[in-house]
């Protein structure tokens, strides 16, 4: 009984894992990120979503401005820009090992098994990758770069969702703790 539980605990950990991204951000070692008081948000030059595009622009502004920074045009000590691609999900089709036990009566076994999965259903899937960069001000150049990405079978709210949560585990990297 112990063991199936421990089993099914495993199992929901494992899905769990596999559902998450992590975003993933680099920056510059020898920035003083402590100097950043005030940003500008500067557009991409092409898009090919711009629904995402909106929401991406005033998700970052509003982060950034919770995180204290202040919105400056005309004297800002950061630029900070964004990309985004949307690409068809891939498909698995991969081979899976599984590991499983069970008990009748007094006996108990465990077994293990594989499987090769076949690609089936739609093929509407997408991801949405989005990048955000901070730029020095002074130099041009690029002092912090974050990324992440999600997965959505079509748009409407649960895509806006998932694109401000994505801006936001991206932007909590923001600016880099030593």
């Amino acid at each position: 009984m112990r063991l199936t539980r421990f089993s099914i605990l495993l199992t929901a950990v494992g899905l769990l894992a596999a559902c998450s991204t992590t975003p993933k951000n680099d920056y510059d070692l020898n920035y003083d990120f402590s100097s950043l008081k005030s940003f500008d948000l500067r557009l991409p030059q092409s898009v090919d979503d711009p629904l995402s595009a909106e929401r991406i622009q005033n998700e970052i502004k509003q982060q950034l401005i919770q995180k204290g920074f202040n919105e400056s045009a005309s004297s800002p000590d950061f630029h900070a820009t964004f990309n985004l691609q949307t690409q068809d999900k891939p498909q698995n089709s991969g081979l899976s090992i599984g590991l499983g036990t069970g008990s009748i009566g007094h006996g108990g076994g465990i077994g293990i098994g594989t499987s090769v999965g076949v690609p089936l259903g739609s093929k509407t899937a997408k991801i949405q990758m989005i990048q955000i960069d901070i730029l020095d001000v002074q130099s041009n150049r690029l002092i912090w770069r974050g990324s992440d990405s999600f997965d959505f079978d079509s748009g409407g709210e649960n895509k806006a969702q998932d694109t401000q949560k994505a801006v936001g585990n991206i932007l909590t990297q923001f600016p880099p703790k030593r």
